[in-house]
């Protein structure tokens, strides 16, 4: 599962083709609003309704209990799947994921905050869209041109704004295996001993920053290997 503005296939095709991956049948799910998933221009798009638009697609597909391996945005869907459809899923792979909610940012930045500047989604339709497009560069926007500006927009600001309980809460409820991986170069987590007492396995990746699975695909690879054998 890819995250905000993303499209499963660049990020993870890579990464379920590699020899550490080999022999698993693995699903490259767009999110409804995104990559080449239809887009529609009448749901919330909160992360409740992109779980349970995944756990169609994962009852069609008839995965059964499934490993889900989810970046970023994608991570705090995934927690949500998993507490809202449960014998949908086995294990989480959670890759620099998304956890907190956040307040309204006053300055634009990369990520849904760059978004959620905008306070209002016609404002965004105006010309948010196209300032964002120019804002996250040209590896960014050859995904994120292929989501719905209505999904962008909502998904974004329903991230932000979290789910009841927060994505962190859920995540440390749940009694299935669940591996997070992040970025070494962000030095030890402030919430490394919450996690681990938990149940969550840290695992810190070298060399990359928050799209671990492009920067260092060898590593991420073996971990996601290490984290379903597991």
């Amino acid at each position: 599962m890819h995250g905000l503005g993303a499209s499963s296939a660049p990020y993870f095709a890579p990464a379920a083709a590699h020899p550490a991956l080999a022999g698993r049948r693995s699903l490259l799910i767009d999110m409804l609003g995104f990559g080449i998933s239809d887009r529609p221009t009448g749901p919330a798009y909160t992360l409740e309704d992109h779980a349970d638009a995944l756990a169609r697609a994962l009852d069609q597909a008839g995965t059964g209990a499934a490993d889900i391996v989810a970046h970023s945005m994608g991570g705090a869907v995934a927690v949500t799947l998993a507490a809202r459809h449960p014998h949908l899923v086995r294990r989480l792979v959670l890759v620099d994921a998304s956890l907190d909610p956040e307040p309204p940012p006053r300055t634009k930045r990369p990520g849904s905050s760059g978004i959620g500047v905008y306070r209002t989604e016609q404002e965004f339709l105006d010309h948010g869209w196209a300032e964002t497009m120019d804002f996250v560069g040209p590896h960014w926007a050859a995904t994120m041109r292929l989501a719905g500006p209505e999904a962008l927009y909502r998904s974004a600001i329903n991230l932000l704004r979290g789910t009841v309980p927060t994505t962190r809460e859920n995540l440390e409820r749940l009694t299935i295996p669940r591996t997070l991986l992040h970025p070494a170069v962000d030095g030890p987590r402030a919430d490394a001993a919450s996690l681990t007492a938990a149940g969550v396995s840290l695992t810190a990746i070298p060399d990359c920053g928050h799209n671990i699975m492009l920067d260092n695909l060898d590593r991420f690879a073996q971990a996601v290997a290490d984290a379903l054998s597991a």
